[in-house]
């Protein structure tokens, strides 16, 4: 079963590597989508494919790199884009 989500992460998450460590994390589990900076200062991720992979990836977006402080994150299920790869953008 395949899912696509979209999530924001709010808290100190811009400047400690999150989007370069989410795409690592993303590739491991084989995720599909993007990871970008907004703005606001939240991280904006769109993650497609296995749902336990998936999962995985939200779970991690709850922790973050080492060096972020994951205060809120929003999951939102959405429409599947069908994504070849995962990339880093903005």
């Amino acid at each position: 079963m395949e899912r696509s989500v979209e999530i924001v992460v709010a808290g100190v998450v811009q400047g400690v590597a999150f989007r370069w460590q989410a795409s690592a994390e993303a590739e491991r589990l084989g995720v599909t989508g993007w990871v970008r900076n907004e703005p606001d200062g939240t991280v904006r991720c769109r993650a497609e494919g296995p749902a336990e992979a998936v999962a995985r990836f939200v779970d991690w977006c709850r922790r973050g790199p080492r060096w972020a402080t994951v205060e809120r994150v929003e999951v939102t299920d959405v429409d599947r884009r069908g994504f070849g790869s995962f990339e880093i953008s903005g």
